[in-house]
């Protein structure tokens, strides 16, 4: 799962938006996670992020640990591929 904002709203308190990773590559709409993409380790094997598969969280609790993160550049470019795929 990969947490790409956590906008607080006065009636709802914290919401984490996330999108699912996934190491299947048959999905032809999924985004491809490469090396350079991330800012801390890469995961171990090559993931892909699905951007139909919006969900939010309301605890930070929630997300169970961290693993690794990504570029602002790459994260800003799933949040664009995930507003574009929903809104078609």
């Amino acid at each position: 799962m990969l947490v790409l904002g956590s906008p607080e709203f006065p009636n709802h308190g914290i919401q984490l938006i996330t999108v699912l990773i996934s190491t299947k590559t048959y999905h032809e709409e999924a985004l491809t996670l490469r090396d350079e993409d991330y800012e801390g380790e890469p995961l171990g094997d090559r993931s892909h992020v699905l951007p139909w598969s919006l969900a939010t969280l309301n605890s930070p609790a929630d997300v169970d640990h961290y693993l690794t993160s990504l570029v602002d550049d790459r994260t800003e470019d799933i949040a664009s591929q995930l507003i574009d795929y929903i809104s078609s």
